[in-house]
C-alpha cells in the first residue's frame, strides 16, 4: 500500500506540536499530526490544568514573544469559543538586590509590561496570608495569569482539524528516512512528507537518533503539589490571589512557584522548579520526593494559612537544556526537518508562538523572530554518522 502524502508531519501532539500544526493548517499545508499514545493522556509535559502565563523574564527575547503569544492565545478563544485565560496578576518576590531579580524588573520595565511595585509596609495589605522573607523585595505583573492548559491543547487540535488537519494517535515512530520527501514509518503506518517537525517533548531523544542527531536533553519529573487551605478560599483564584514565583527562597537553589486555588477548590497548587532526572517510560520508578520537602519548609515559613503536607501529589516532565533555553531550530543536516525541543519546564505559555516559528521554518519562511538563543549549534552537537 503507497504511503499517505503531507506538505508537512510533525511528531508530538503536546501544546508545542499542536501549535505547529494548527499554523500550518491556517496556511493551507496538508499537515499531518502523529501521537504515539492515545489522545488525551498524561504522560508527557502538555497535560494538567493550569499553567501560569507571564511576561515577566530576565531576557528580553522571552518578553517579546510573550507579547504576540499573547495576542495568539486570544485569537484561539475566540477560534474555539472557550476561555483559556484567567487573569489573576502574578506576584514575584526575590532578594531585593539580588541579580535575577533585578534582571527580572529591568526587563518588565524595558518593554513596558504593566507591574505594580510593592512597598514592604504595604504588602501584608496588599496580598494577605504571605510572608514577605526578610531582604525580599516584591512587584506585580498585572495582566498575567492561568492557562487552563488540557483545554488549551484540545482546543488548538479542534481548530487543526476544522482547517482540514488530521490527528493520528497511536502512533510511536520507528523510523524516519530524510530526503527531499521525508518518509515516517511508526508502528502503524508510513506517511510522508516535504517537511518534517520534531515536537516529541520528553521522547525527544528517542526520535532524534532517528534522524542522526542527538541533543544534551535531561528528563526530569516534577511533583507538582496541592496543599489545602487552612482557612477555604484563603488563597482563592476567586479572592483575586495571584500566581507567584519566588526567585531564590532561603530553602533551595531553585524557583518555587504556584497558583491560587482554582482547578481543586481549596488546594493551592505550588511546586520547585526543577526535579529529578528519569525515564520518560518509567517515570513512576523516579520517587525522589527532595522537592515536596523544600516546599513543605517553604510553606511553614512564608504562607501560614496553607497545611504544610500535601493533599494532592501530581506530576509532569520536563525536558531541559544545559542553559534552560528552547531549541528551535532546523536539523544541522536535513533543512526539511525542523526541531523544537527542550522547552525546559517554561515553554507552554509560548505555544502559539513556538507553533508559528516552528511552521515557518517547515515552510521555508524566514522565522518572525532572532533565533539563535535557541540554535543547536550552541550545543556543539555533531550529528551522528551513521543512520
Amino acid at each position: 500500500m503507497a504511503p499517505e502524502e503531507y506538505d508537512c508531519i510533525v511528531i508530538g501532539a503536546g501544546i508545542q506540536g499542536s501549535f505547529t500544526a494548527y499554523h500550518l493548517a491556517k496556511n493551507k499545508k496538508k499537515t499531518l499530526l502523529l501521537e504515539q499514545f492515545i489522545l488525551p493522556h498524561s504522560r508527557g509535559s502538555s497535560h494538567g490544568q493550569t499553567r501560569i502565563i507571564r511576561k515577566a523574564y530576565p531576557e528580553d527575547f522571552y518578553a517579546s514573544m510573550m507579547e504576540e503569544s499573547c495576542e495568539l492565545w486570544t485569537l484561539l478563544e475566540k477560534e474555539a469559543g472557550v476561555t483559556l485565560y484567567r487573569r489573576t496578576g502574578l506576584l514575584v518576590m526575590g532578594p531585593e538586590n539580588g541579580k535575577d531579580f533585578q534582571l527580572i524588573k529591568s526587563t518588565i520595565q524595558r518593554n513596558r509590561v504593566p507591574a505594580v511595585v510593592l512597598q514592604r509596609h504595604e504588602f501584608s495589605q496588599h496580598i494577605p496570608n504571605v510572608n514577605l522573607t526578610h531582604g525580599d523585595a516584591a512587584f506585580v505583573e498585572t495582566d498575567a495569569g492561568v492557562l487552563y492548559a488540557d483545554r488549551a491543547v484540545r482546543a488548538a487540535q479542534l481548530v487543526f482539524q476544522g482547517h482540514g488537519g488530521v490527528i493520528k494517535d497511536r502512533q510511536k515512530v520507528v523510523q524516519i528516512e530524510p530526503g527531499s520527501m521525508v518518509t515516517v514509518t511508526t508502528g502503524s503506518g508510513v506517511y510522508r512528507a516535504k517537511s518534517l517537525v520534531i515536537t516529541a517533548g520528553p521522547w525527544a531523544n528517542r526520535v532524534l537518533p532517528l534522524t542522526g542527531l542527538q541533543l544534551p536533553l535531561k528528563v526530569v519529573k516534577i511533583n507538582a503539589c496541592y496543599w489545602k487551605e487552612k482557612v477555604p478560599g484563603s488563597y482563592s483564584v476567586t479572592n483575586r490571589f495571584p500566581c507567584f514565583i519566588q526567585i531564590q527562597p532561603k530553602e533551595a537553589e531553585h524557583d518555587i512557584y504556584g497558583l491560587p486555588s482554582n482547578e481543586y477548590p481549596g488546594l493551592m497548587k505550588l511546586c520547585y522548579h526543577t526535579g529529578s532526572e528519569t525515564d520518560p517510560d518509567e517515570r513512576d520508578r523516579q520517587t525522589d520526593r527532595s522537592d515536596v520537602d523544600i516546599l513543605s519548609r517553604y510553606i511553614s515559613r512564608c504562607f501560614p494559612g496553607l497545611v504544610p503536607e500535601p493533599a494532592v501529589v501530581e506530576s509532569c516532565l520536563y525536558t531541559v537544556t544545559p542553559d534552560h533555553h528552547f531549541v528551535l531550530d532546523r536539523h544541522p543536516t536535513y533543512s526539511n526537518i525542523v526541531i523544537g525541543a527542550g522547552f525546559s519546564g517554561h515553554g507552554f505559555k509560548f505555544g502559539p508562538v513556538v507553533g508559528k516559528v516552528l511552521s515557518e521554518l517547515s515552510m521555508g519562511q524566514v522565522p518572525s523572530y532572532d533565533l539563535s538563543p535557541f540554535s543547536i549549534r550552541r550545543f556543539h552537537t555533531q550529528p551522528k554518522s551513521a543512520l
